[in-house]
């Protein structure tokens, strides 16, 4: 799907123009094969109907069973097993090519949705820190933890969001390529925002018209160096 189906959209991914000064700093989307896998989880499901399959396979041998009965035994759940991959594999296929993760120097943008676009704004101000998994495909997710309680419903940025946090959900990047360098580029730009931040609130408590380095810049982001287990 291209730029064109989203005519609405003044810039890729943002629902409008971006306010003067800020900037781009990374747009992509998820791998489509990664959300097949570790969202969707067609190995979980390929690996069911592969047990199915080999049950039938070993009772009908067990039975006495000829080559021909014993096709057809394992030959329903093969096809409905294939079909279940495909619906998945479309699904994932879809949300890959409907999704866009928008970076700037000031927020994190997630556009995404099949039937029904819904763009979420995360500004820096209310990012607490940030996250990175690894999984061994390549593919990674950057799970994001949001200051105060979150208004933002589980199943709406689904499946966008940190697994099972449904209480206080965390959005999150998933499934992108160069996740490192990606996560890497966030706490940089974070990192920048809350230093700017801090000397912005420091010169306006002391009356200064001019911004300045503040001494004691808040620790509010997590280095990706700290990786937590892969998959």
């Amino acid at each position: 799907m291209s730029h064109d189906d989203y005519a609405f959209e003044p810039i890729r991914g943002l629902p409008e123009m971006l306010p003067a000064g800020e900037r781009i700093l990374w747009q992509g989307a998820p791998s489509w094969s990664a959300l097949w896998r570790h969202v969707f989880h067609a190995r979980f499901v390929a690996a069911y109907f592969a047990l199915i399959i080999g049950w039938r396979i070993a009772s009908g041998v067990a039975d006495g069973a000829g080559v021909e009965a014993i096709a057809g035994q394992a030959g329903l759940p093969a096809v409905l097993g294939l079909g279940v991959l495909g619906v998945l594999a479309l699904f994932a296929w879809g949300y890959a090519r409907t999704t866009v993760y928008t970076i700037t120097d000031r927020r994190v943008v997630v556009r995404s949705g099949i039937a029904f676009q819904v763009t979420f704004n995360l500004p820096f101000s209310v990012v607490r820190s940030a996250g990175l998994r690894l999984h061994r495909d390549g593919s990674g997710d950057i799970p994001l933890t949001l200051a105060g309680a979150s208004e933002i419903a589980y199943l709406h940025i689904w499946p966008n969001v940190r697994p099972w946090k449904i209480t206080n959900p965390e959005p999150m990047l998933r499934n992108i390529a160069e996740p490192r360098a990606v996560a890497e580029r966030l706490v940089a730009a974070l990192e920048t925002y809350n230093t700017m931040a801090a000397a912005h609130a420091e010169a306006v408590g002391a009356g200064a018209t001019v911004f300045r380095r503040s001494a004691k810049q808040p620790r509010v982001v997590r280095h990706p160096a700290a990786i937590e287990a892969a998959e």
